[in-house]
């Protein structure tokens, strides 16, 4: 693995922790759910909404990208 494969992926599981997080702490406090229905909710939504981050090899060298269903396209970071 590359370091920018290692910087993708330190991303998006830090980005899905907060998410996780976030939601585990919302469901919990604002629905009825009980037992292993609030980290299995928080589990698929924190999948679903958190960024997607990808080391890709371009002509220019490799460089590190995000698709997010908030922004549309993919973009380069650094």
């Amino acid at each position: 693995m590359s370091k920018l494969q290692i910087r993708a992926f330190l991303y998006q599981l830090g980005c899905f922790a907060i998410l996780f997080i976030t939601f585990r702490f919302i469901i919990a406090s604002y629905t009825g759910l009980t037992g292993f229905w609030i980290p299995l909710t928080a589990f698929v939504i924190g999948t679903i909404i958190g960024p997607k981050f990808q080391a890709a090899r371009t002509k220019d060298g490799e460089k590190l990208f995000m698709k997010w269903i908030f922004i549309k396209g993919i973009r380069e970071i650094g």
